[in-house]
This record gives structure tokens, C-alpha cells and sequence, in this order.
């Protein structure tokens, strides 16, 4: 055992060392982490320095990271964010997946591959590298900017289609064809439907009383031991059912996506992911033939680079036929021209089910590590040059240095300015934020700082300050993202009291279910004033007409109440009850009234008392 230990920790040191050295280096001269994990490998692999050899087994504890991976993307694809950026998701995304993938098969397919080499290179190849484009938009802080906003909808489709691709690749493969007449076909989709079946079950009924029970024990650790169990747990399902890993991480993702537990989930598994993603590139890395690049390293070269070309034409073309500016277009075409990351895993797969033979595959690695090293390179001097031709860009407040207050106002809108209006009135240190780049414009214009910044985002709200807030007012009109900022402030910043904007009443169970300190449905209010007006121009006295409204409002609460246990028709009998009156006589008297004078009330008085002490 000891033995054991012994030869294990100099390869860990080893791998951890590389990492250390290397990454910051490329972060620091700006080529990303990915490429510094690349270069580390190179360096320690058998053709570098050769300090490791074994780069089979350290490829397959890597591949647990592209698992990982592909379980956060499943956690972020929220039914409700879907379908907010579905033409860009599944229309600008999958054109341009589909004309890349067919150009750069194509020419694969004339240099004398065969079709479905051709075509498992062409998608490999037409993929994009999420982490860089993603750390590159960050970088210029354009990610909300409209082609950022565009290229992340297509780097979505992208990961997104790399589990059915996985899915499918097996069933083009020789082995599969045998199976299928072998009569095991029906069986085998059988299973593979069954543990889909299973793992959308599980999901729908079994995680979520899991995970709130785990989380009652109030063990940080035992929730981290449960999302990879589950992560792993899914995985090895589908392995065992004849798919990919990646498929049953992303379905295990996909069924937590609009759960309360998702950002616990998301930030116990980021550290891991993180550290096997890099584990994985660096086996990626020493798994390049040196051999090769050193023998073909010119026709590398000029292929890596006609390859960025081809691809950032493709792509300029599909996203300026789907209504993007010039300048845009360009912008995405450069910024998505690398290959990506699953394309480490999908020529690997080519290789191993026929597709491709042992230098096809070494030969298509190595042209995707070299587009991935010329990608930030290429994107970073194309920048200079475009900004020459860009008309003049807003100046827009991103420095969040100076802004700190008591209050943190999300939403410029019609209803945030009021909001910060009465809490500036009140000198209250207020800082306010928007996404809305027109908006900041117009505020700057009357005197009002106004930082650009997506609430929604976790780094955006820690940058303004929403740790030391006393009280963040959600302003914005979105409702989903309503929803996801007071889940992430009460999971974050659990001291903060969170103020939400709402919508309507369906928007007010979602944000008390997500733990809201105060809601305001943004026309009742106002709706009750204009009803009291109304009431008091009907002859209706102010003090009757102000205990109508607060009747109103009182049944108006309860039914709320009503409706958190029991579902949006509960308590529909508070909606028209009518206010009780003050009490009247039944019948009106048959007889009239007579005044009575002062004898009568006399001696009706010495009667009454003579009656008493009779």
C-alpha cells in the first residue's frame, strides 16, 4: 500500500505543477487557460519532456470533466430561458452548425476521407470553443452586447447538440449494424429508452425531496457528495445502457434546471469541473503526436489557419442572413472560428468506431489544437482593425469601484426610477444597475449613474455590491428573471432582504416560493387608488371608501395565502365577497314616527323606573 501511495503522488504533484506553471503564464499573455492546460500536457507528455506516459487512463478521469461540464450547461438550460432566445438558439444555432459542418466536411471529404470520416470531422471541426469565446466576450465585457448575446445563443446549441451527436455516432458504427441483425437491436434501444425513462422519474418525483432532506442536516459536505453522486450515478447509467456519459450528466441537469436547489448544486460541482475539464485538456495535450506536428507542422499551420478563415466566413455569412450588422457579424465569425472542446471527444469516438483511422484522427487533433491556440490570437488583432470602422461606441458605466450603498436597485425602468427616486429623496446610498444600454443613456442625460449590468448574473451582483446591501429592489419586467435573482440572493446573500416587482399573481406564488421578503404586483396599488377615486366621485364618503380599499386589500392577502398551499383557484370565494353593511331594520315600521315632547319623556321615564323597583 505504501509502495502504492508512493508512485501515485509524483504524478498528481506533477500534473498539479504543470497546471500551476503553465495556465497562469497563458492567462497572463491572454491565450486562456485551455491553451496553457494544452501546452502543459505537450510539455510533460510523450512528446515533450515524456515525464508521463500512461495518457490512456488519465484521458478517461478527464473525461468525468466534459461530464461535469455537460451537467452545469443541462443546470443553466431552464425551460423558461429556452424559450426567450429560441430563434437564436435553435435557428441562427442550428444553421450555422449545420453550414459549418457541411463546408468543413466538404473539403474533408475532397482531401479523401470518407463520408462519414467526412462528416464526423466536419461536426467535430464546425463546433466552437465555449470556454474561449465565453473568457473573450468576458474579457471585453461584451457578452450582453447583441453579438455576444448571439454567439452565446449558438455556443448553447452547440453543447446542447453534442449529447445527441454522442447518441447517434454509435448507431452509424459497424458494430451496431451487426447487432441490429443479430436480432439485439429492439432489445438495445429498449434499454436505452427504460434508463431515460428511469432517470426522468427519478428526476421529476425523487431528487428534489432528496436534495431537502440532505439539506436539513445542514452538511455542506453531504450535499457535495450527493450532486456527484447523482452526476456519476447518471453517467454510468447510460454508459451501461449503451450511450454516452455527457447524456445522462445533461439529463441529470436538465431535471434540476427550475429546481431551488440548482445554484447549491451548480457551486458544489463548479471546483470539480474546473479541475477535471483542465485534467482532461492537458491529457487532450499529451495525447498530440509531436511526431506529426513536427513532419506536417507547415501544412498544420496553413490548414489551422484556413480553417479559422473558412469558419469565420461561414458563420459571419449565417448570422448577417439572420439580421445581425456587419460589423456583428464579423465580430461572431472571428470569435467562433476555433474548434471546440468536444471535439476532443468526438475524433477520439470517430477513430474508435471506424470512422477515421489512428493519423486521420492524430492529424484532425492536432488542426483543432492549433485553431484553439490561433483563436485568441486572431480575435484579439481583428478587434484592433474593426474598432477602426465601428461607428462610436456609449461609454457605459462597467467600473463598479464606487458603488456601494444601503440599497441595490435592479431595473431602470419606469417603476425602478421611481423606486430609486423616493429612496434618493430620502438620501439613501443607492446604487442602481440595468442592461438596457439605451436606458443608461437616457438617465445619464438627467443626472443619474446608472451602471450597466446584468442582475441576473451572480459576478454582476457581488461586483455592485450586493453583498454589503441591506435591501436589493428588483425592478425588471422579466419575470423568469425575477425569479432566479431572489433565488440567487437568498442562496448567496442569505442577511439581504430581497423587494421584487411583480407581474401578476401567478409571478407572486413563483417569488414568495423563491423566498421573497416583500412583492408588490406593479398595477394593484394604483388599481386601488383609482378604484377609491372612483368611489368617492360615486358620493361614497372618505372614511367609508378607505375601509372598502383596505377590505379589499385585506381579502386580496388572504386569498394569496390561500393560494400557496392550495394552488391558483384556491380562495376564489374572497374575490367577490361583499363588505358587511351596517345593520338595518328588516321591514320598514307600518306606523309613522311621533316626536314625543318633554312631559312624555317624563313620565315614560318615572314608568321605566317604577317598573325596575317594583
Amino acid at each position: 500500500m505504501e509502495h502504492a501511495n508512493t508512485s501515485f503522488l509524483p504524478s498528481l504533484l506533477l500534473f498539479l505543477g504543470a497546471a500551476v506553471i503553465a495556465v497562469p503564464i497563458f492567462k497572463r499573455i491572454g491565450l486562456g487557460a485551455i491553451l496553457g492546460y494544452l501546452i502543459a500536457g505537450v510539455a510533460i507528455g510523450p512528446s515533450g519532456f515524456a515525464l508521463f506516459t500512461d495518457t490512456g487512463t488519465i484521458q478517461h478521469i478527464g473525461e468525468i470533466g466534459i461530464v461535469l461540464l455537460l451537467f452545469v450547461i443541462g443546470l443553466e438550460l431552464q425551460l423558461s430561458r429556452l424559450l426567450a432566445m429560441r430563434k437564436d438558439i435553435f435557428g441562427l444555432g442550428g444553421l450555422q452548425l449545420v453550414v459549418c459542418a457541411l463546408v468543413i466536411g466538404g473539403i474533408a471529404y475532397s482531401l479523401g476521407l470518407s463520408i462519414l470520416g467526412a462528416a464526423i470531422t466536419g461536426i467535430s471541426l464546425g463546433l466552437s470553443a465555449t470556454a474561449i469565446a465565453l473568457q473573450v466576450l468576458n474579457e471585453r465585457g461584451e457578452l450582453q452586447a447583441p453579438y455576444g448575446q448571439r454567439s452565446f445563443a449558438v455556443l448553447l446549441f452547440q453543447d446542447m447538440s453534442v449529447v445527441p451527436i454522442l447518441a447517434l455516432i454509435p448507431l452509424f458504427s459497424v458494430e451496431m449494424a451487426h447487432a441490429s441483425h443479430e436480432g439485439n437491436g429492439l432489445l438495445n434501444a429498449a434499454i436505452m429508452i427504460g434508463s431515460i425513462a428511469v432517470v426522468v422519474l427519478a428526476g421529476r418525483y425523487l431528487l428534489n425531496p432528496l436534495f431537502r432532506i440532505l439539506a436539513s442536516t445542514e452538511a455542506g459536505e453531504v450535499m457535495t457528495a450527493a450532486a456527484l453522486l447523482l452526476v456519476l450515478g447518471t453517467a454510468l447509467l447510460m454508459q451501461w445502457a449503451g450511450m454516452s456519459m455527457a447524456l445522462g450528466a445533461f439529463l441529470a441537469g436538465v431535471l434540476l434546471a427550475e429546481s431551488q436547489f440548482r445554484h447549491e448544486l451548480e457551486a458544489d460541482i463548479e471546483p470539480f469541473r474546473g479541475l477535471l475539464l483542465g485534467l482532461f485538456f492537458m491529457s487532450v495535450g499529451m495525447d498530440i503526436n509531436g511526431r506529426l506536428v513536427l513532419d506536417n507542422w507547415l501544412a498544420l499551420i496553413a490548414l489551422a489557419l484556413g480553417l479559422a478563415l473558412v469558419k469565420s466566413v461561414s458563420v459571419a455569412a449565417v448570422f448577417r442572413l439572420m439580421g445581425s450588422s456587419r460589423l456583428d457579424a464579423l465580430r461572431s465569425g472571428i470569435l467562433l472560428s476555433p474548434a471546440g472542446e468536444f471535439a476532443f471527444v468526438l475524433i477520439p469516438l470517430g477513430a474508435v468506431y471506424g470512422f477515421l483511422n489512428a493519423e486521420q484522427a492524430a492529424f484532425a487533433k492536432a488542426l483543432a489544437a492549433l485553431t484553439m491556440l490561433f483563436g485568441p490570437l486572431i480575435a484579439a488583432g481583428s478587434e484592433r482593425l474593426l474598432k477602426r470602422f465601428a461607428p462610436p461606441a456609449l461609454t457605459i458605466e462597467e467600473d463598479y469601484s464606487d458603488a456601494h450603498g444601503k440599497a441595490l436597485v435592479i431595473g431602470f425602468g419606469r417603476f425602478g426610477q421611481v423606486v430609486s427616486q423616493v429612496l434618493r429623496t430620502a438620501a439613501i446610498e443607492t446604487t442602481i444597475i440595468d442592461k438596457d444600454v439605451e436606458m443608461i443613456d437616457v438617465a445619464s442625460r438627467f443626472g443619474s449613474k446608472v451602471y450597466f449590468g446584468d442582475g441576473a448574473r451572480l459576478d454582476v451582483l457581488r461586483a455592485a455590491g450586493a453583498a454589503d446591501a441591506r435591501v436589493i429592489a428588483i425592478a425588471i419586467d422579466n419575470r423568469a428573471d425575477a425569479v432566479k435573482i431572489v433565488e440567487m440572493v437568498k442562496a448567496e446573500f442569505p442577511l439581504t432582504e430581497v423587494y421584487a416587482r411583480a407581474y401578476d399573481r401567478q409571478h407572486v406564488l413563483a417569488l414568495l416560493t423563491a423566498g421573497v421578503d416583500y412583492h408588490m404586483r406593479e398595477t394593484f396599488e394604483s388599481a386601488l387608488a383609482f378604484g377609491r377615486s372612483t368611489l368617492e366621485a360615486l358620493g361614497v364618503d372618505n372614511m367609508e371608501a378607505e375601509e372598502i380599499i383596505d377590505d379589499v386589500r385585506d381579502r386580496d392577502a388572504k386569498r394569496i395565502v390561500a393560494q400557496q398551499q392550495g394552488g391558483i383557484y384556491a380562495g376564489i370565494d374572497l374575490v367577490n365577497s361583499k363588505r358587511l353593511l351596517k345593520p338595518e331594520p328588516l321591514e320598514r315600521p307600518d306606523t309613522k314616527g311621533v316626536t314625543l315632547n318633554r312631559d312624555a319623556i317624563n313620565a315614560a321615564e318615572e314608568a321605566k323606573e317604577d317598573e325596575e323597583t317594583g
